[in-house]
């Protein structure tokens, strides 16, 4: 079982900068595809990018291409999301997720196994 931990989350103005933090539990981590996803207010969860369990690769969605990087820490069983250039639109709960196993651009949230409590990002305009 991994148990994954978001922080970082806040109020920010347009424009701004915040980073995000997932912190796993265990081991498992180090096999896993972690992914970060997010959910505004009567809107399903989305995809915003993922990093393979190596760090050597990475997928984003359309909308955070060049706006966010996500990476990992391997040694600390932590990823995290720099998120620049945020705008009003990028306001959701944003929530990390761990898929074991092989490499694969996955955005779908049903083929992720493990999920965190998620953290609130705020972007005021």
């Amino acid at each position: 079982q991994v148990q994954l931990v978001e922080s970082g989350g806040g109020l920010v103005q347009a424009g701004g900068s915040l980073r995000l933090s997932c912190s796993a539990s265990t081991r498992t981590f180090s096999i896993s595809n972690m992914g970060w996803f997010r959910q505004a207010p009567g809107k399903e969860r989305e995809f915003v990018a993922v990093i393979s369990w190596r760090g050597d690769n990475t997928y984003y969605a359309d909308s955070v291409k060049g706006r966010f990087t996500i990476s990992r820490a391997s040694a600390k069983n932590t990823v995290f999301l720099q998120m620049n250039s945020l705008k009003p639109e990028d306001t959701a709960v944003y929530y990390c997720a761990a898929r074991p196993g092989r490499w694969a651009e996955v955005v779908g949230p049903d083929e992720y196994n493990y999920w965190g409590q998620g953290t609130q990002v705020t972007v005021s305009s």
